[in-house]
């Protein structure tokens, strides 16, 4: 597995040297830059996805502002007179360190290597990354989105990749106004897996599923790890300052068209205040409620028509710079709780031992501004399990732009913990290396 590793951070680093006669100037050319006029970074900090105060104000207004492009204007009526689109691409090398593991006819657990000696082996729990695997793509999206009014924006992901592709693999329609200098605003919303945090989010902690630094995302979001980011779709009733804002959102964890009950509740609270050049947020979330989804449940992996939605959060993050070098810092704590005898399974939590939980912290530096960024995080955890519990993670990261939509990412994470003091050891091994080229244009 070193061998592996180094292997790959060479990859990494010979990659970012040779790119280093590229031509400096980016293009910005994703949807909304399109609609706007400005380049990726007026939005992001330090790289897509995460977001600086200027991305926050223009998905705090419903992605409705304009600039670049002309538009048709007309009594009630004023979009862009293109259709601004983007594909969003991911292309990931994934590699693990665990042994293939077989039972024997006795039930004991034997390595792959001895299938061959003992015929009576069966084959279970393969994993395929222990050997390496190229993941192309490991996602693709047409994304559309920008402005329909004055007052009315949209979002829109369409899987490009496998089959049986969602055709609505996520969409938001945000109805935003103006009230005192605060944006209310009323977002109808559906996604396959980021969860209720999807209908309206801000900051870069994980608090949804698509807005993080890095790509382990379990390693460096509390509430990725408690298990927040399902299948949601709801109403969320937002109002956005720049100082802060507040989501309430009616959800149930489905995706399709089903018979939908009594619905969970999401309830988001953040501050975003600026203090001496540091653009800072924190605040809290709460999922609750009881929600029933048709007679064949969600899914095969949840076949239960009543789930309970029990969990909560808080974090916090600063984005400045340091010596001239951005700076970014990210914590989080989240509990999803325990599922109870005699009452609906916990979505979040299924075990019925004792709490989820899970504290995480993170930084990333632009050690090449707007060019190149190293990060570091850590996050331990408890699975709620009676025992072998204890899962800790530490993963470093690094960024190189090629263009400001165009990023090359390295990630490597190692375990520790009771989880991995099993046996047989868990198949996927304790460690996890993912080379990915993310890009949207």
């Amino acid at each position: 597995m070193k061998k592996q590793s180094y292997i790959l951070a060479l990859l990494f680093f010979f990659t970012l040297v040779a790119s280093l006669a590229l031509p400096k100037k980016a293009q910005a050319i994703p949807a909304f830059a399109r609609q706007t006029g400005m380049a990726c970074l007026t939005c992001h900090f330090q790289h897509f996805p995460a977001l600086n105060a200027f991305g926050r104000a223009f998905k705090a207004g419903g992605y409705t502002m304009i600039g670049g492009e002309s538009m048709v204007e007309g009594d009630m009526l004023s979009l862009p007179s293109a259709l601004n689109a983007s594909v969003v691409l991911k292309v990931r090398y994934q590699k693990t360190n665990g042994n293939y593991y077989y039972t024997d006819s006795g039930g004991n657990p034997t390595l792959a290597e001895d299938e061959a000696a003992d015929p009576s082996v069966k084959t279970s729990g393969k994993v395929s990354t222990n050997k390496g695997e190229l993941q192309f793509p490991d996602e693709a999206s047409l994304f559309l989105g920008g402005r329909v009014g004055e007052h009315i924006g949209f979002a829109y992901e369409m899987g490009l990749n496998g089959e049986g592709i969602d055709n609505f693999t996520s969409f938001k329609m945000p109805f935003v106004y103006d009230v005192a200098g605060t944006k209310v605003s009323v977002i109808p919303f559906n996604t396959d897996s980021l969860g209720p945090s999807f209908g309206f989010e801000l900051l870069n902690t994980g608090a949804v599923r698509n807005i993080r630094t890095m790509e382990h995302r379990k390693d460096i979001s509390a509430q990725q790890y408690i298990g927040t980011a399902t299948a949601a779709e709801g109403i969320a009733f937002v109002a956005a300052h720049n100082m802060g804002f507040v989501n309430y959102s009616l959800w149930a964890p489905s995706h399709t068209a089903k018979d939908i009950g009594p619905f969970s509740q999401y309830l988001r609270i953040a501050a975003t205040p600026t203090l001496s050049g540091w653009d800072l947020g924190g605040g809290i979330q709460w999922w609750g409620g009881t929600t029933s989804v048709g007679t064949g449940g969600i899914d095969s992996d949840h076949p239960n028509s009543d789930y309970q939605t029990h969990a909560w959060a808080i974090d916090a993050q600063a984005q400045g710079a340091v010596m001239s070098m951005p700076l970014g810092i990210y914590l989080g704590y989240g509990s999803a709780a325990k599922s109870k005898s005699g009452e609906p399974t916990n979505l979040f939590n299924s075990g019925t031992n004792d709490d989820k939980t899970a504290l995480s912290v993170s930084a990333e530096l632009g050690v090449l501004p707007g060019r190149a960024t190293v990060s570091l995080g850590y996050r331990t955890a408890d699975t709620g399990a009676a025992s072998n519990n204890k899962d800790n993670g530490l993963v470093l990261g690094a960024t190189y732009q090629f263009a400001q939509n165009v990023q090359l990412q390295l990630n490597h994470s190692s375990y520790g913990g009771s989880k991995y003091e099993t046996t047989p050891a868990p198949a996927d091994g304790d460690q996890l290396t993912t080379l990915m080229l993310f890009t949207a244009f």
